[in-house]
């Protein structure tokens, strides 16, 4: 994790995990080519409540290459909460280009360090639509637990 680069999201992921908010969430979407997608849902696709959104902080830099870990967000800037992204691909269009909605970028706050065979398994799977949703697995790819590593 980066935390002089996005002392926000990270301190974000990290109250997450603390709280245990990550244990037994999924990657919900998966998308072969671009990213896989977590933090946010459980098996059964139903949405955890979260705390309040965070300031983007796309404009620190980092870009989005293959093994980063990025903020999701809706279409408004600054509305990350628990969701996170790991790119399994390089996807400058995701890059801080400017500060209108369109241009603002999704915020790089880590990379995987180790593990990468994981996520190049998770990018794998079979997917479909599911509960409204496109590019949810099949199978659900469980989150068993996130912890801070000492």
């Amino acid at each position: 994790l980066n935390q002089s680069a996005a002392p926000l999201s990270v301190a974000n992921f990290l109250r997450y995990t603390d709280e245990g908010f990550y244990n037994k969430t999924i990657f919900h979407r998966v998308i072969d080519g671009f990213m896989i997608q977590g933090g946010g849902f459980t098996a059964d696709m139903l949405q955890k409540p979260t705390s309040a959104p965070i300031r983007n902080e796309a404009d620190n830099g980092l870009p989005n290459v293959t093994g980063t870990i990025a903020m999701a967000r809706t279409g408004a800037p600054h509305s990350a909460t628990s969701q996170f992204f790991i790119n399994v691909a390089d996807n400058a269009n995701l890059n801080h280009r400017g500060t209108s909605q369109a241009l603002w970028g999704y915020t790089v706050f880590g990379e995987v360090v180790s593990g990468m065979d994981v996520v190049n398994a998770i990018k794998a799977v079979p997917t479909a639509n599911k509960s409204g949703y496109a590019n949810v697995p099949v199978e659900p790819v469980v989150i068993e637990r996130v912890y801070r590593k000492q």
